[in-house]
C-alpha cells in the first residue's frame, strides 16, 4: 500500500469519526426531549412531574442490600479502595499538566470535559446506586483526562506511530510520522508542537 493510499484511509476515517461526532450530538438531544429534560448552566433540568415519575421506579435502600448478592457485597471495598490510587493520580496529572504544559506552551485540558458527574440528579437511583455512578463518572473520566494529557505530551515529544497498532489508540496518532520514517518525523515535530499552541 502506498503512503499516498495510507493517508488517504486516515482521513476519511478521521472524517467519518467527525460525522459520528455530529450524529452522536444529535441523538443526544433527541434523548433529551425523549426523557424530558434540558442541561442550564452545566445543571440537568427535568420538566415538571419528571422527578416524580421516576421515584416510582426507585429501590429502596434496605430491599436493595437485602437483596444484593454476596459477591457484590464482598468486593464493594476492593471497588472503592481503588479511589485512592485514582486521587493520587488526579493530583499528580492536573499538577503535572499545571507545570509542564506551561512551560512548554501546550494548551491545559480542561478538566471538567472529561469527568462528568451528573447521574446522581436520577430520581429513579437510590442513595446506593448515585454513589456508585459518581464513582465510576469520576473514574472513567479522570482516565479519559489523563490519557488526553498523555496523548499531548506525546504529541509534542515523539509523534511517531508505533509498529504495532494498540486495540484503541488516541486520536492524535493520527497525524502522528510513520514509524522509521525519519524524514516524516523531522518535518512534522515542529509543526505538531504548534498545534498543542493552538489546543484549548
Amino acid at each position: 500500500m502506498s503512503q499516498h493510499t495510507f493517508d488517504e484511509i486516515i482521513e476519511n476515517i478521521q472524517n467519518l469519526h467527525s460525522q459520528l461526532e455530529k450524529e452522536f450530538d444529535r441523538l443526544f438531544a433527541e434523548k433529551q426531549r425523549q426523557f424530558h429534560y434540558n442541561i442550564e448552566k452545566g445543571k440537568v433540568i427535568f420538566e415538571e412531574g419528571i422527578r416524580d415519575l421516576q421515584r416510582q421506579y426507585r429501590t429502596g435502600l434496605w430491599k436493595y442490600i437485602r437483596n444484593a448478592k454476596l459477591g457484590h457485597i464482598l468486593t464493594a471495598p476492593i471497588i472503592y479502595s481503588v479511589s485512592v490510587p485514582l486521587l493520587l493520580l488526579d493530583l499528580v496529572i492536573t499538577l503535572y499538566q499545571h507545570i509542564c504544559f506551561r512551560a512548554y506552551g501546550i494548551g491545559r485540558v480542561r478538566r471538567s470535559d472529561y469527568i462528568v458527574i451528573d447521574r446522581q440528579h436520577l430520581s429513579y437511583l437510590n442513595i446506593i446506586e448515585k454513589v456508585n455512578c459518581m464513582y465510576c463518572g469520576y473514574g472513567n473520566g479522570l482516565i479519559e483526562y489523563a490519557r488526553e494529557i498523555i496523548a499531548r505530551t506525546e504529541q509534542y515529544w515523539c509523534p511517531i506511530k508505533h509498529a504495532h497498532r494498540s486495540l484503541t489508540h488516541h486520536q492524535r496518532v493520527a497525524e502522528f510520522a510513520d514509524y522509521g520514517h525519519a524524514e516524516d518525523y523531522k518535518k512534522k515535530l515542529d509543526q505538531l508542537r504548534n498545534n498543542l499552541m493552538n489546543d484549548k
